[in-house]
């Protein structure tokens, strides 16, 4: 059994690191750590639900001081060296929030109350994944939340308002009842024309150079904005490990992506379709991509002398960031990537078949977070790898229009999958995630961009949002 590496082991803390001033050779790869990842074949056989298959050389094992990891949650480089077993976890058993299973959370906790709820102090210990212990039987998630009838992770106690309805063949139609008329249209980078590429990243560039917003301390800039808001939401977002998931990560991206095109069109001007990048053709090969080129987003360097190679071509040339590594701030230093085309391969067709083919919410969303998803952050290398401050490389908004693709695909398999929920809201004991749970978006994009329940956000056809794309 392998241990499950936590996302977090590599970031760092608010503090400014030795020897990352503003520089134009790099930084040591070693100090951006990578996004926890499994090949698509370990997500074949199951192993994203519960063991992480990421190894790291002895050196990368040995890890920084401990301090340095400040107050972001991390598995020691010492316990990876270690590879202790964190264990699986069975999300099957949790319970589901839509149409045709539970309606609220306060419903299924009454419920649990009634059968468990005299046994409550029994689970309080089995709550917090403690030792090796993992998600095996509903009586494991219990404990807090049974003594807790308040239910600290649902802000508001909606009437569920989805329509009643039932699997069938016919929910691969993409017309549901309700769906937006006029949906905008994403699209793929290859069909997307010459002008409206430029048009796009040029549009980036402006953010760039805007003023930021004050709202997202210390960001220098408007982009700075989004990578400072991602920065203090990751520990959230994100899961620790395999071990210890949250599944909000898929729809606080498909949100926080969406927030970005708006501020593109609201404050830059930007007047064309949304482009997305289908990734998943350029396994491998990515540095031959059509994106990264000098007219858009720049070349894809190796890794110079073992170290972050800055960009120094294409709109984002000379691109420097303030935030960064991990938690870090006030750090100015160069955008950096390092391409690692074995690590590319990992994103093709194997890791997209085997996460589409998962059947529950929380499996899919494993197999998509540990797979294809991490293995295009590690990839791209340097800043991409660096899970906490990654949008810090305007790469980082393709990658994850790629996997909001892949979300849709998914969805679109199933009407359920687009009007239930299941899953994990948190990272820290597993409070379930319902349609109520809310998702915050911290107004990065102003009143467009309230903190919305996750019955809003789970479509991309209603409630919040009306886009689809083009394949």
């Amino acid at each position: 059994m392998k241990l499950s590496v936590a996302l977090y082991a590599s970031a760092v803390t608010a503090v400014t690191l030795p020897g990352l001033d503003s520089r134009e050779d790099g930084n040591p790869l070693h100090e951006f750590g990578q996004v926890n990842s499994v090949s698509p074949e370990e997500a074949q056989a199951g192993a994203d639900i519960g063991f992480t298959l990421n190894q790291r050389d002895d050196k990368t094992c040995k890890g920084w001081p401990l301090e340095i990891f400040g107050q972001v949650h991390h598995v020691q480089p010492s316990e990876a060296c270690e590879l202790k077993d964190l264990g699986g976890n069975n999300f099957s058993v949790l319970p589901i929030f839509g149409p045709g299973h539970e309606t609220s959370l306060e419903s299924w906790k009454q419920k649990m109350h009634h059968k468990w709820g005299h046994k409550a102090h029994h689970f309080k210990d089995r709550l917090r994944h403690k030792g090796n212990h993992a998600i095996q039987s509903i009586e494991d998630i219990l404990g807090n939340i049974l003594e807790n009838k308040a239910g600290h992770y649902v802000l508001e106690n909606r009437e569920d308002k989805l329509m009643e309805a039932r699997d069938s063949s016919s929910a691969l139609d993409t017309r549901d009842t309700g769906d937006c008329a006029n949906p905008n249209i994403r699209i793929e980078w290859d069909d997307y024309s010459a002008t409206d590429k430029k048009a796009y990243v040029t549009a980036v560039q402006c953010l760039i150079k805007k003023p930021a917003s004050g709202k997202f301390s210390p960001s220098r800039n408007r982009y700075e904005d989004f990578v400072r808001l991602h920065q203090q939401y990751a520990p959230n977002i994100h899961s620790k490990s395999t071990s210890q998931q949250t599944h909000k990560f898929l729809l606080w991206h498909r949100y926080f992506v969406w927030a970005f095109e708006q501020v593109l069109r609201d404050e830059c001007g930007f007047n064309k379709a949304m482009p997305w990048w289908d990734e998943k053709k350029w396994a491998g090969k990515f540095h031959q991509a059509t994106i990264f080129t000098t007219q858009y987003f720049g070349t894809l360097p190796g890794p110079t002398n073992g170290r972050g190679t800055c960009i120094t071509d294409g709109t984002f040339a000379g691109l420097q960031s303030n935030l960064g590594p991990g938690q870090t701030i006030n750090n100015l230093h160069c955008v950096q990537r390092a391409v690692n085309e074995q690590v590319t391969a990992q994103t093709g067709v194997d890791s997209y078949n085997t996460c589409l083919a998962r059947t529950s919410y929380p499996d899919f969303h494993s197999c998509v977070e540990f797979t294809f998803h991490a293995q295009g952050h590690n990839g791209v290398g340097a800043t991409m790898a660096d899970a906490i401050s990654s949008v810090g490389d305007p790469a980082f908004f393709m990658h994850h229009l790629y996997v909001d693709y892949v979300f849709r695909k998914w969805q679109l398999g199933a009407l359920s999958r687009r009007t239930t929920i299941s899953g994990c809201a948190a990272n820290d004991g597993c409070p379930p995630l319902t349609l109520d749970t809310v998702i915050f978006m911290g107004n990065i994009c102003g009143s467009k961009c309230p903190d919305l329940p996750v019955r809003d956000v789970l479509r991309t056809l209603q409630g919040h949002f009306c886009y689809k794309y083009n394949y």
